[in-house]
């Protein structure tokens, strides 16, 4: 007799990764019965309301970084400080709340460091055990480490999606320091992963496939910047605005059409569908390709300094072609990347489900 369990699920509002990634330990956990509530705001909760329209959803507002089109993410990180601080603090009690009217029994947080209680057993999700900082603020890298391993050992348990050895995606994000004792590899997260992929059986109609994500305003800007260069060109463009609060509509610009948005088994057919991928380096958009065993070509948002390090970490290990926003010609680009010698990556299915029926199971530990 399965012994059913209030399962409170809750994605950071940075871009539509934190949701996507968080969509096949829904899947899980649906699959086996249990009582899903999702908590989340913005982008991610119209995500997973148009993915999982039967289940329960809390409007549960978290912190929201504002980009600017020159400043470091990082700066602005450290600008906003004071506030994500009360956020985490604000966020901690909204729980208590959620936990008594709901009756939950386990949280899993992707990327909120402030969703642990000691009432329930609680999870972290998380790829950045730590922050890369620029150069400039690299005395700041290890104190910064030092905080994020202060938050996670609040939780029962942290899950990294990635691998232990040296398929591993992420890098020094999860490698360079130690980890916290709670830690267990999960392989990766894909909304991909499970659903029937016809590669073979697919005509390749889309010569470049453009997937747009992340704030503004470098979501506009880069892709105005794919406008300018396709347009008139003798390439069949499709870009994916990644717009999921808008209506679902289409648009045409000569040989580019212009998508607001779609859901996961129309955008996998869009993506067996083209010959060539260009898109942000967002580490949940990499997991799907990775899943999906397609080549991409990256490009890391300016000032986002993961995603720059990631970039370049995964063009070194030869799993992925990238160049930056400020030097991207989209011509030279692709002839590169046709010339780009690319490696599979040995992926493990079952180290998510292990991990699941684990928390299910198991007792949690007083924290």
């Amino acid at each position: 007799m399965i012994n059913k369990k209030n399962i409170l699920v809750c994605p950071l509002n940075w871009g539509l990764g934190h949701a996507t990634r968080v969509m096949p330990i829904i899947n899980l956990l649906i699959k086996q019965k249990h009582n899903v509530v999702i908590a989340a705001n913005g982008y991610p909760l119209e995500l997973l309301k148009k993915e999982f329209p039967s289940l329960k959803f809390i409007r549960f507002p978290s912190f929201n970084i504002k980009y600017s089109k020159n400043n470091s993410l990082i700066f602005k990180i450290l600008l906003s400080l004071p506030g994500i601080l009360f956020s985490i603090i604000k966020e901690h009690q909204q729980l208590k709340k959620i936990i008594k009217n709901e009756k939950i029994d386990i949280v899993i947080s992707d990327n909120r460091y402030g969703l642990w209680n000691k009432n329930v057993c609680s999870v972290f999700i998380t790829h950045q055990i730590m922050v890369k900082t620029p150069q400039y603020l690299k005395l700041f890298e290890y104190p910064a480490y030092l905080i994020s391993k202060f938050f996670i050992l609040k939780y029962n348990k942290c899950w990294v999606p990635d691998y232990e050895d040296e398929n591993n995606l992420s890098g020094d994000l999860s490698h360079k320091y130690k980890l916290p004792l709670n830690t267990s590899f999960i392989g990766h997260l894909s909304r991909f992963d499970n659903m029937q992929k016809q590669k073979n059986q697919t005509e390749k109609n889309i010569d470049l496939l453009v997937i747009l994500s992340g704030p503004e305003p470098q979501r506009t800007i880069f892709e105005n910047i794919i406008i300018k260069q396709t347009v008139n060109t003798n390439y069949k463009v499709e870009i994916i605005e990644g717009k999921p609060q808008e209506i679902n509509n289409s648009k045409n610009n000569k040989n580019i059409k212009i998508i607001t948005h779609l859901e996961t088994e129309e955008l996998l057919k869009k993506i067996w569908s083209s010959k060539i991928i260009l898109s942000r380096a967002g580490y949940s958009t990499i997991m799907d390709f990775v899943s999906l065993n397609k080549k991409a070509i990256l490009v890391p948002t300016p000032g986002q300094t993961e995603q720059q390090y990631l970039s370049k970490y995964l063009n070194d290990k030869k799993l992925f072609y990238f160049v930056k926003q400020d030097n991207l010609n989209i011509e030279n680009a692709i002839a590169d990347f046709q010339n780009f010698t690319s490696k599979k990556i040995s992926i493990k299915n079952n180290l998510l489900e292990k991990e699941v029926i684990k928390l299910l199971n198991t007792p949690c530990t007083p924290i």
